[in-house]
């Protein structure tokens, strides 16, 4: 090996992309704490209490609440594994990368996936669940996006356990982008299955993977005939280890957890209605000033926290982005799929989401649109005057 090895010294960037956000130097300073280990004492209260807020942030009483020790997806795949087994049929609303994901994973897990489909940027309707789950009355989960990370949509979700629960099946919910940063009612909404990410509203860097089963998901779970598929994931085993027996399983990330400790404790000092309150005043804020500058809405109805806007006819995506992050020290995200090329996806997440990020944004992206940013900014403005 000739070359030196690199220095770390990154760059301090403005993130505003689908994720991960911008980071508190709170948060940094708890992943740099002293690490212990695994079973010491002081992390087993640590991870009593992570546990505790994180109930918080689900609102949910659910027991089964623990942060998987890998990033969002291994949340995804939690969830799938030990709610599905080889045979199983289930149905799961597709309209982004992340519900056809979803497909993907269970599919090999050996589940039967039907899928339900609505265009890119448009949500699922209690009907259309319905009549699908009376077309297919076997099925035994029901996997729904509440936050689309790649199109920016929010499938809303009242009644659909209700819907769910009248077809024996259990409701799963991806809520990687919207977690602490929105409402995700997991007791009221009747959902019995939700994973999430600690690197997008909660800002804690990506590592862990919050989770969260209902007594009916449990119940599902220890009435398997058939081992989960994957042994890192297997819950059966890792409920003993957050349960009173402390059963070893694997070493968990002790500083990771952390970290994630701080951010939640974050988000409850900062109170989680203030918190909501907060992504949808800067988020109306960022869309008046978009649209301002010319731009539009892919999603029908918006997530505060990702705003998903069409790239203009004849602007090249790829060199406005890198200007951004260049010049300016601004990411924001690309579009995925269909969408590649044809629409950027901007951040509001957590510490990201603050007016100093709207208004920086909106003032670096108009010249390089050939726009007034002046205009923009003034449109975002009056939104926070009234």
């Amino acid at each position: 090996m000739t070359d030196a090895p690199l220095t770390l010294d990154p760059p301090n960037r403005m993130l505003m992309g689908p994720g991960p956000s911008d980071v508190p130097p709170r948060v940094l300073r708890a992943l740099a704490a002293p690490t212990v280990g695994h079973l010491d004492p002081y992390y087993l209260e640590v991870m009593n209490d992570t546990r505790r807020l994180l109930q918080g942030v689900f609102r949910t009483d659910n027991a089964l609440t623990v942060p998987m020790s890998a990033t969002g997806m291994a949340g995804m795949e939690t969830c799938v594994v030990n709610l599905v087994e080889p045979g199983d049929h289930v149905l799961i609303g597709v309209n982004g990368v992340f519900g056809t994901r979803m497909c993907d994973v269970a599919e090999r897990a050996g589940a039967v996936a039907h899928r339900v489909e609505a265009p890119w940027g448009q949500t699922f309707t209690t009907e259309q669940i319905e009549a699908q789950l009376k077309a297919h009355p076997e099925v035994k989960v029901v996997g729904l996006v509440h936050a689309e990370t790649s199109t920016g949509a929010h499938q809303d979700l009242t009644g659909m356990g209700d819907v769910v629960h009248a077809h024996d099946a259990l409701l799963l919910v991806d809520a990687v982008t919207s977690l602490g940063g929105m409402p995700v009612e997991v007791d009221a909404w009747g959902i019995d299955a939700c994973y999430s990410g600690t690197q997008k509203c909660l800002s804690c860097p990506p590592g862990l993977s919050p989770v969260t089963f209902s007594e009916r998901a449990t119940a599902r779970m220890d009435a398997r005939q058939s081992k989960v598929q994957s042994w890192y994931l297997d819950l059966s085993m890792i409920r003993s280890y957050w349960g009173e027996a402390r059963a070893y399983h694997h070493t968990a990330p002790v500083n990771m957890t952390y970290a994630l400790h701080e951010a939640l404790l974050i988000a409850h000092e900062e109170g989680l209605e203030a918190r909501f309150a907060r992504h949808r005043r800067h988020h109306e804020a960022l869309r008046a000033g978009l649209e301002a500058l010319g731009l539009t809405y892919v999603p029908e109805r918006s997530l505060p926290m990702l705003n998903a806007v069409r790239v203009p006819e004849g602007v090249d995506d790829a060199a406005v982005r890198g200007a951004l992050l260049r010049e300016h020290g601004i990411e924001i995200g690309g579009g995925l799929g269909p969408f590649k090329g044809q629409a950027w996806r901007i951040g509001l997440m957590g510490a990201s989401c603050t007016r100093r990020h709207v208004t920086t944004l909106l003032g670096a992206l108009g010249p390089l649109l050939g726009a007034d940013a002046g205009a923009a900014l003034s449109a975002a403005a009056a939104t926070y005057a009234d």
